[in-house]
């Protein structure tokens, strides 16, 4: 794989999405972890089909999608069925991630997951680019956004990776506790750091 491949991370709220788009905007290829996630066992897919076979139909929406909160419920409180469902899509999930990595042609491609170093999808990525805001503003924006409460959003925060953790492992942080022009003036400057740089990684490679 000779793009140079930029994993995009950050906690809840702190807008990771707005970078994406920002970066998709400039013409840059986003291999998107989530949407990939959903495909996967979108309706009749084979890993839609497992998971029926493993917990039957009562897991489907009257539509026959999957009921993901069902879902969630299941395997939160039995920890093999976690296992067995994370043995069945962490492949999937990498495979199409590769394929999608190899057929981008923008200068750079960006990976975007939340679960970037959880899942250690770190390892597919030249550089690594950490959204990040303090934990306050993740609140404040997340109870906003999507109408929790903040006793709710503070137990997602706690499910993931620390902010400190995350901080000591991604290659580069862009604080988006400013306003959204700081942040786009700050994103074009690494943008444009990173244009140079996978040119000449493909110049050397």
């Amino acid at each position: 794989m000779s793009n140079w491949v930029l994993g995009l991370t950050g906690g809840i709220g702190a807008g990771k999405t707005a970078v994406s788009n920002a970066l998709a905007e400039k013409g840059i290829t986003i291999v998107d972890a989530d949407v990939i996630a959903k495909q996967v066992v979108a309706v009749g897919s084979s890993g839609l089909q497992a998971i029926v076979d493993k917990f039957g139909a009562a897991i489907l929406h009257t539509d026959g999608t999957l009921d993901r909160a069902k879902l969630r419920a299941i395997i939160f409180a039995d920890e093999p069925s976690k296992t067995w469902l994370e043995q069945l899509l962490h492949p999937m999930i990498r495979h199409e991630i590769l394929s999608q990595l190899k057929d981008a042609t923008s200068p750079y491609v960006v990976l975007s997951a939340p679960l970037l170093f959880e899942n250690h999808l770190d390892k597919l990525c030249d550089h690594t680019l950490l959204v990040d805001v303090p934990e306050a503003i993740q609140l404040a924006r997340t109870a906003a956004r999507d109408r929790v409460s903040t006793e709710q959003v503070k137990s997602i925060i706690a499910a993931q990776m620390s902010r400190s953790e995350k901080q000591r492992r991604a290659n580069t942080i862009l604080n988006n506790d400013k306003s959204l022009t700081d942040m786009y003036n700050e994103l074009e400057i690494l943008h444009q750091n990173f244009v140079s740089i996978a040119v000449n990684h493909s110049t050397s490679a």
